[in-house]
């Protein structure tokens, strides 16, 4: 359950060493005040209907956050959010500046094209395809009882 006090929902890959590391950082920040919603997309409960439409697939290609009124932010305007809703805003700041943004979403850019590999883990296509099988199977237990 999510409090509703938060003022930005991340959506975060919880199956990725170097992300969780990140939440887990922010979740000591954020210090049980529920101003960021943390999200994990693996969860086989995950549901893009809940936060913002954002599919799995979509989720896992970039990084995302939802405002309260369902806008959506993504790639390293998420951390900037993030950081500023935690009073941190200072170390993303300059990523709000437009010639130091720009590069700063192009590296982004290149991180998220290469994080599964960087971090051991298979392609996207295979790591939908499991999830969708095992979603199936666990749907079809539910329809068993």
């Amino acid at each position: 359950m999510i409090a509703d006090t938060w003022q930005i929902k991340l959506l975060y890959d919880g199956e990725c060493p170097l992300c969780v590391r990140e939440v887990n950082f922010l979740q000591r920040r954020d210090a049980g005040r529920g101003l960021v919603a943390f999200v994990d997309i693996a969860d086989p409960d995950y549901q893009a209907a809940e936060n913002g439409g954002v599919d799995f697939a979509t989720a896992m290609g970039r990084i995302h956050a939802v405002r309260p009124d369902e806008t959506l932010v993504q790639n390293v305007a998420v951390f900037r959010e993030v950081y500023t809703v935690l009073g941190m805003g200072w170390i993303y700041a300059a990523t709000g500046w437009p010639l130091i943004g720009t590069v700063v979403d192009w590296i982004y850019g290149i991180w998220a094209d290469y994080r599964l590999a960087v971090t051991g883990r298979p392609p996207l296509a295979e790591i939908i395809a499991e999830r969708e099988a095992k979603l199936a199977a666990r749907e079809g237990d539910r329809c068993r009882v």
